[in-house]
């Protein structure tokens, strides 16, 4: 019979797990994010750090380190040869063991960091072949782990996973926040862009720490701490990111969302078998710079990632376009603005030529406005359009509307 996990008081207010794929180019500089764990937690004993590294890093040939880190210390490590990180039944346990972890050291909440290449609505977590692991996947690795701890564990029903760090390119993005909001994650910090490796700073775990009964305070500190950060590269000092975000993902409110951003969708699409507002609708998408704002970016999917909240305010403020369309298109704005926590970006990101990201406030949305820009790494594996929140929202209705 399953003995209960003993959760004698504990100074732990955080278990933070970092989920790190170093089976890429990424390896030896995202290695900080292990060594950053170590320095934060010897400055603040209320974290612990579950970790899973796979890495060559420390040895000739690739393989999967596990061990935690607290009070500045690694602990219980196990290597075995090397794991495939983008398999959605191995992040299902490393969540169970993030778990396991949390109650075991009392922990109040438990939050996970995804560590390697992202596509946006493509997914993260890069596979061996240079695709992705789908949202879908991710979402469902979740809650497939807290379903292994709970059923390990029936005496700590209810714990679950508080949050999400993508420690990835371009994962703030409304598809991201559904799959996960939809598998009980309250929050995601993330950015819509692509990040500067080492990227996001492991501090952003005392952040959390420090302000685990105040969301905003919380969010304020994290998109603080990464927008600040700098990283010594070839180039001079690099800030990790363009923009960043800590969005709310309460059910209530991603509904509402989803709701919205259907809702115009339809108005919207059904508007454009009018020639002329079909035009409208187009030009204005494509004034709204997607992702990938740099010159060799402009082969790149993501360049149909728009911020949603300026998307829809564009066709809000346009005179051309009916009252329904835009009343509709500032709906969705309203929604999708009410998830945002905190924001911070850049006004003139310098590795991207100088590229400005006033408007990049919040999440991205999928929205090509012409067919090359649907899909175009499909052949590849990575794809926007095959998951619940494009399905739900009518995203193909509109796009086959005006692309």
């Amino acid at each position: 019979m399953l003995q209960p996990i003993s959760s004698s008081p504990s100074r732990r207010t955080l278990e933070f797990g970092i989920y790190r794929d170093g089976d890429n180019n990424l390896d030896a500089i995202q290695e900080n994010a292990v060594s950053q764990a170590v320095q934060t937690s010897a400055r603040d004993s209320r974290i612990q750090f579950t970790v899973e590294d796979t890495t060559a890093t420390h040895g000739s040939h690739i393989h999967t380190d596990l061990f935690t880190i607290d009070d500045g210390e690694i602990g219980r490590v196990a290597a075995g040869k090397v794991r495939e990180m983008s398999d959605e039944h191995n992040l299902a346990a490393f969540i169970a063991r993030t778990l396991d972890n949390a109650q075991a050291s009392g922990a109040k909440q438990t939050w996970i960091e995804l560590v390697d290449h992202g596509g946006g609505d493509g997914g993260g977590l890069q596979t061996r072949d240079g695709s992705c692991m789908s949202m879908p996947d991710i979402a469902k690795a979740i809650a497939d782990g807290a379903a292994l701890h709970e059923k390990a564990h029936p005496e700590d029903t209810g714990r679950h996973v508080d949050g999400v760090v993508a420690n990835q390119c371009l994962m703030s993005t409304m598809g991201f926040a559904d799959a996960l909001s939809h598998v009980g994650v309250k929050y995601l910090a993330a950015s819509p862009e692509t990040m500067i490796a080492p990227g996001v700073p492991t501090n952003v775990a005392h952040d959390i720490a420090e302000h685990e009964d105040d969301p905003r305070a919380m969010a304020r500190a994290v998109t603080g701490d990464v927008m600040q950060s700098k990283f010594d590269s070839a180039f001079g000092p690099l800030r990790p990111a363009a923009a960043f975000d800590v969005l709310d993902l309460d059910a209530t409110k991603i509904a509402r969302a989803d709701s919205a951003i259907k809702r115009f969708n339809d108005t919207a699409a059904d508007a454009a078998a009018d020639p002329k507002v079909r035009n409208a609708i187009k030009s204005d998408f494509d004034s709204v710079d997607g992702m990938v704002r740099f010159p060799e970016g402009q082969s790149l999917p993501w360049r149909a990632d728009r911020p949603a909240i300026e998307a829809y305010d564009t066709i809000a403020n346009d005179g051309r376009l009916s009252q329904g369309v835009r009343t509709s298109a500032r709906a969705a704005s309203d929604a999708v603005h009410d998830l945002v926590l905190a924001h911070r970006e850049s006004a003139s990101f310098e590795p991207f030529d100088g590229a400005g990201y006033r408007d990049a406030v919040g999440p991205t949305v999928h929205l090509p406005t012409s067919h090359r820009q649907i899909d175009p790494w499909a052949r590849n594996g990575v794809s926007e359009t095959k998951n619940a929140f494009y399905d739900a929202v009518d995203q193909d209705k509109l796009v086959r509307a005006i692309a």
